[in-house]
């Protein structure tokens, strides 16, 4: 069987958490015996077309426009005419699988032109990012969502969380959704015994420090205020001994802003965009990560902490819950409340013993709940499922 995929990143291109979802899940779904063409955007100087861990990868130009919707419709408008001349040379596709809003125009246009039938994956909504619909924009992308759900054969989600929301407000029908995790390589973090780690952990902080860490975008869901609001406390409580690394790329002013009006700049360390390697290097030399998010679908970045082997502080908010098991594989604090968030991270960073059971927990729980070989079985089960049901129906 052959598959057309649609998403709008793909590593290298790396935006949020689609790229890893689809660059992880579609190399164990090719292993089950699948053919896989994924159309995504261009990239640098990398081909236009390659085989990446079995996937047939078409990567297509779009103009360059400023405005973000513009450019994404020019993008849609690529991806269709691909997705047609590749089926009108003889891709003989039994789904296509659309992953988010973003790619929904195409994916709709070449469902209904070529009666083939649309998978869905949604992995976050707009209602949900911004705490309800406030502005025009928001509204166009909410109705892409609504649009995309509503032609989709059935729709796969990461968490009960979104399943839930997707029946609230995108009005999906309960038995038309599916919930299948995000899952991760644990072997991905494991330690390389020649690197001088010491070394490295003291670009960070001094050996006395401990290390908190916050990684994802600056953007307001992702309650990185919260985190500095809380350190005040944390750092009254450990006498001065803790480091926070806030990393990753956007605009940041506002916290170092905040950092610095809080009068803990000199414990921050903001450092912007950094590389996968340096980045799995860093994780494996944390004493406690801190996701303290306002919305959050799932989590991929608690998964990549799990396999680094550091303990896990997040908020309640949305999935996350789910993800971590509370006082098991991490510790889960009241959203918003820097009280609640200092109180879990000193819970792990205090008693080491407790912080290596957390970890120990999670690492197992990685290959139980969140391996991509079962994940993509779960996919596979529903593609069958679609495709079943599609030969029995007469497509006019």
């Amino acid at each position: 069987m052959r598959i057309l995929v649609l998403a709008w990143e793909f590593p290298p291109r790396i935006v949020g958490g689609i790229a890893r979802h689809v660059g992880e899940l579609y190399p164990e779904i090719v292993k089950l015996g699948w053919t896989v063409d994924l159309i995504t955007v261009e990239f640098k100087n990398l081909p236009n077309y390659e085989i990446v861990d079995g996937i047939h990868l078409h990567r297509v130009p779009v103009n360059d426009i400023d405005d973000f919707l513009d450019w994404i419709s020019s993008m849609n408008e690529s991806m269709f005419l691909y997705g047609q001349k590749l089926i009108e040379e003889g891709a003989n596709f039994s789904l296509i699988h659309a992953h988010d809003w973003l790619v929904a125009d195409a994916a709709i246009a070449l469902k209904h032109k070529f009666k083939i039938p649309l998978i869905a994956t949604i992995h976050a909504t707009e209602y949900g990012r911004n705490r309800g619909i406030h502005n025009d924009i928001q509204r166009h992308i909410a109705s892409l969502e609504g649009k995309l759900a509503y032609d989709a054969w059935r729709v796969i989600v990461c968490t009960r969380y979104m399943h839930g929301e997707l029946n609230r407000y995108l009005n999906v029908p309960q038995d038309k959704i599916d919930i299948i995790y995000n899952g991760i390589y644990s072997e991905k973090k494991k330690k390389d015994p020649n690197f001088d780690y010491l070394t490295f952990r003291r670009k960070f902080a001094k050996d006395s420090e401990k290390i908190v860490y916050y990684v994802g975008r600056m953007s307001y869901e992702k309650g990185v205020f919260v985190l500095l609001n809380a350190a005040p406390k944390l750092l009254s409580e450990m006498n001065g001994n803790v480091k926070f690394v806030i990393i990753g790329g956007g605009n940041a002013d506002n916290l170092k802003k905040q950092a610095w009006n809080l009068g803990i700049w000199e414990r921050c360390y903001f450092t912007g965009f950094m590389p996968d390697d340096d980045l799995d290097k860093f994780q494996t030399i944390a004493d406690c990560a801190v996701f303290p998010s306002l919305y959050e679908p799932f989590g991929i970045v608690v998964l990549e902490s799990f396999a680094a082997k550091v303990p896990v502080v997040v908020s309640d908010a949305g999935g996350l819950p789910e993800v971590v098991q509370h006082n098991y594989t991490g510790v889960v604090t009241y959203t918003e409340n820097p009280d609640s968030l200092a109180w879990g991270i000193l819970e792990v960073i205090r008693n080491p013993d407790y912080s290596q059971w957390l970890v120990d927990n999670a690492y197992k729980d990685l290959n139980r709940r969140f391996h991509w070989s079962k994940l993509a079985k779960q996919t596979e089960l529903v593609y069958e499922l679609v495709i079943k049901e599609r030969s029995r129906v007469v497509w006019l």
